[in-house]
């Protein structure tokens, strides 16, 4: 797997669903607290961010080029229908189907832009995410008492900007700038969550030139890496270790050239949790606790029969395992 969709997809679903993993658990009923960039009225009102941005340094030779990739989360509102009428819950057959808050994940490429292009003048990229509904059938089949069931999905439209530039900042070195933006308009928290970024992060490769770290600069940069500013992003090195290609700047702090622990079955979306803990949590769950967790989400669900499928050996692995700082990250 590409290490860094890996460690950007576990960024992208930070805190997405927590432990216990149930619609009715208290902390999640207030979601999307990560790495949200909402619109500028509702966001300037409470104190969360409507822009971010992150500074980070490239040794650019002549034709050096740069691609950046805004990734977000957006919200997505599931409700169930039975017939005509809105229902919070409703049986259908041995499945609970629940009204819930799911997501989509959304991704804006800038394309290659030559850097000697950034000096010039920076390179707005617009964020358009269209409203939408669509609606899916539960299984075919109607619940006891009559009436067909469905789900009905929609998404409010997310607009924006991504804005790149760069300055020189020595021979051979220039500091790139990558903003988001949300334009979009909410008067609430709901509002904004439907016209929210979520989670949102921003990926960027260069190919012929190589990016500074910011975290252990070499000495004759270190003065222009201290000048990087950031808001909202941290910026990294990214991808396999030692390699200078690739930037992930999140909404979390991370070291450079983060990766998922090789150890781990899969997502669990608490990333800065221990896996065993949490597996055997899930395993210890009651029957009634189970039809809730798999109602809420479907990712709850693969998680719930993830867990269920690990064989002793795979539990085992996740005891504990001792790495050399010095080489190894997790």
């Amino acid at each position: 797997m590409d290490r860094v969709r890996a460690i950007a997809d576990t960024v992208l679903y930070e805190g997405y669903l927590l432990w216990p993993y149930r619609r009715s658990a208290l902390k999640n009923r207030r979601r999307w607290t990560i790495g949200g960039v909402y619109p500028r009225g509702y966001a300037e009102r409470n104190g969360d961010h409507w822009t971010v941005h992150a500074e980070f340094l490239l040794e650019a030779g002549p034709a050096a080029e740069v691609e950046v990739a805004l990734r977000f989360l957006h919200a997505v509102h599931r409700q169930v229908m039975n017939g005509d009428t809105p229902t919070d819950e409703i049986r259908v057959g041995d499945e609970i189907c629940t009204t819930w808050q799911e997501a989509r994940e959304r991704e804006i490429t800038s394309g290659p832009i030559a850097v000697e292009h950034l000096v010039r003048a920076p390179v707005r990229v617009p964020v358009e995410a269209a409203a939408g509904t669509e609606e899916e059938p539960v299984n075919g089949r109607a619940p006891c008492g009559g009436g067909g069931v469905r789900f009905v999905r929609s998404w409010g439209r997310v607009d924006g900007h991504v804005e790149v530039s760069a300055v020189p900042a020595g021979d051979g070195v220039v500091r790139l700038r990558v903003e988001v933006v949300n334009t979009g308009a909410a008067e609430d928290r709901d509002g904004a969550v439907r016209a929210g970024m979520l989670c949102a992060h921003v990926v960027a490769r260069t190919g012929g030139g190589a990016f500074v770290s910011l975290t252990d600069p070499p000495e004759h940069l270190a003065g222009a890496a201290a000048e990087c500013g950031k808001d909202g992003l941290w910026p990294v090195l990214a991808g396999e270790p030692g390699s200078r290609g690739t930037v992930l700047a999140a909404p979390i702090v991370l070291y450079d050239w983060p990766q998922v622990a090789p150890e781990s079955p899969g997502d669990l979306f608490d990333g800065t949790e221990i896996d065993r803990l949490l597996i055997l949590s899930v395993l210890s769950l009651t029957e009634d606790e189970r039809r809730e967790m798999a109602a809420t989400d479907p990712k709850a669900r693969q998680i719930l029969e993830r867990c269920g499928a690990l064989s002793s050996g795979e539990l085992l692995a996740l005891h504990g395992t001792l790495r050399d700082p010095r080489r190894d990250v997790w």
